[in-house]
């Protein structure tokens, strides 16, 4: 069975103790680790672990001896109660190990709990769940979070609906930051909001999400791509008195011409190539960097990355240029290169 969207969240959080096994497989490994533990913890429950009720293994480990899978689904242990076997980095070389114990399932054996990263369609592990009718597939995509699922992860840490413009708030701080980063800034409004009864607010998220996040990065690279000179100072500056280091401002620049580049050298065009990137991109960041790697082009993308790689080694040295002054006037270079 796959299960996708609202119907595999909600899956996630109260898994079917009846089923063989989950299969939960992402780009985003720690996407898939938290998602991971919310089922485990779900199907164990918080002692679980301590009463020796879930077993551990690698792909590595089980291609090793292949019987450890099905050894651990079946055996007792000194504890009663619902069993996890869990597969941490799976393969599709251990699809013929895995399909094994999903048939020796009976009920009464321990669930089987498995992770990997993203699968294409043709997987044999994808396909071997996905088609299996007592175990299921759920594919995590680097999505923003939705509303239900920020209210779950508002729950989770106790606290209640915030008002309308703490969750515009929220919802706008969920498409820049990763699921873990998101995840522990709830939880800091949470003991931020300790013994305060109202409603959390638009100002209340602002005080405890991080200084600066990756779409502001992402904005100044925008900016620099699409040669919008006028917008590029206030955001250096932005950036900079958030304390945003040079190195860090010039290995994200690198790694978004990069991006760029692996998109406008693709045979097919930039429309193809950006299907080819890793980690996925979607949606409107999508058509933005096709747009932009179809402007660029091969050749000066290729100039912009030895700008970048010249600019990265001389901030890495002994040099003594001021090192954001010399971050700066690099983008501003590119920018001007991208206007020609």
């Amino acid at each position: 069975m796959k299960l996708a969207g609202a119907a595999a969240l909600r899956y996630l959080a109260r898994p079917d103790p009846g089923k063989a096994g989950l299969l939960i497989h992402g780009a985003d490994a720690m996407r898939v680790a938290l998602r991971r533990q919310e089922a485990i913890l779900a199907l164990i429950g918080p002692e679980g672990e301590a009463e020796m009720r879930l077993q551990r293994m690698s792909g590595a480990e089980l291609r090793k001896d292949p019987a450890l899978l099905s050894d651990a689904m079946r055996a007792q242990g000194f504890f009663p109660g619902p069993r996890v076997a869990f597969l941490e980095d799976a393969t599709d070389g251990l699809a013929d190990t895995v399909a094994a114990a999903l048939t020796d399932w009976r009920p009464g054996d321990a669930s089987l709990v498995v992770t990997a990263g993203l699968l294409p369609a043709r997987s044999a592990l994808r396909k071997l769940f996905e088609g299996h009718a007592a175990a299921c597939a759920i594919a995590l995509y680097d999505d923003p979070p939705g509303r239900e699922e920020i209210e779950t992860e508002l729950g989770r840490a106790g606290l209640s609906e915030p008002s309308r413009e703490g969750m515009a708030a929220l919802m706008a701080l969920g498409r820049s930051l990763g699921p873990g980063d998101f995840r522990q800034t709830v939880e800091k409004l949470a003991l931020y909001k300790l013994s305060d009864p109202t409603p959390a607010s638009a100002d209340d998220v602002a005080a405890v999400a991080p200084a600066a996040t990756e779409a502001e990065l992402d904005e100044v690279l925008d900016a620099v791509a699409e040669a919008d000179t006028r917008a590029l100072g206030p955001l250096l500056r932005r950036i900079e008195a958030q304390g945003v280091a040079p190195v860090t401002l010039c290995i994200g620049a690198t790694r978004h011409f990069r991006q760029l580049h692996a998109a406008a050298s693709a045979p097919g065009g930039p429309s193809e190539g950006v299907a080819t990137l890793k980690p996925p991109v979607f949606g409107p960041r999508r058509d933005r960097i096709v747009r932009q790697a179809q402007v660029w082009g091969a050749i000066r993308l290729e100039q912009a990355l030895a700008m970048l790689i010249d600019t990265d080694l001389t901030l890495r040295s002994a040099s003594a240029a001021p090192a954001m002054a010399t971050m700066e006037r690099t983008l501003i270079r590119l920018a001007m290169l991208g206007a020609r």
